[in-house]
C-alpha cells in the first residue's frame, strides 16, 4: 500500500502532560477531564483531540461524496461528540461516538444518504469500524 501522507505526533506525560509535533507547529497541555478526576481546567483531552479530527476527517470525506454525485449543497457541518464508556468485557474504558451531521441545502433523508456513505469512505470511520459503536445524526 503507497504511502500518500505521514504525521507524527509526541506525548510527553499522558493525561497530565503536553502533545507536540517534532516541529513545533502543534503544540498543546492536555489534562485529564475533571469526570475522569482532573483538575477542572479549560485544557485540552485526548478525547476532544479525537473529536476534531474525526469530524474534521468525515467532514471531508462527506463533502468529497457530494462533489462526485454532483449533489448541490449550501455547507456541511459535522459535529463529533465522543463518549468514555465503561467497557463491559474488562470494565476499562471504551470509545463510542455520535456523528451529528448537517448538510445545508439538502433535504434530511437525501442528507442521510450521503452521510451514511462518506461513513463508509472516512478513513477515520474505516480504521475504527468494528470496534467503537458509531452513531450518524442528521440534524
Amino acid at each position: 500500500m503507497k504511502t500518500l501522507y505521514e504525521t507524527t505526533m509526541i506525548n510527553v506525560g499522558a493525561r497530565k502532560g503536553r502533545v507536540y509535533s517534532p516541529d513545533m507547529s502543534f503544540n498543546l497541555d492536555v489534562a485529564m477531564p475533571k469526570e475522569l478526576g482532573g483538575e477542572d481546567t479549560k485544557l485540552t483531552n485526548p478525547e476532544q483531540l479525537f473529536a476534531a479530527a474525526y469530524s474534521t476527517c468525515f467532514n471531508g470525506a462527506l463533502e468529497v461524496v457530494l462533489q462526485k454525485t454532483r449533489t448541490k449543497f449550501e455547507k456541511t457541518t459535522v459535529s463529533a461528540i465522543v463518549s468514555l464508556k465503561e467497557d463491559p468485557e474488562d470494565k476499562g474504558l471504551k470509545i463510542a461516538v455520535k456523528l451529528q451531521v448537517s448538510i445545508d441545502g439538502l433535504e434530511r433523508e437525501k442528507a442521510l444518504k450521503y452521510a451514511n456513505i462518506a461513513h463508509k469512505n472516512c478513513p477515520y470511520s474505516k480504521a475504527i469500524r468494528g470496534n467503537v459503536d458509531v452513531e450518524i445524526e442528521v440534524i
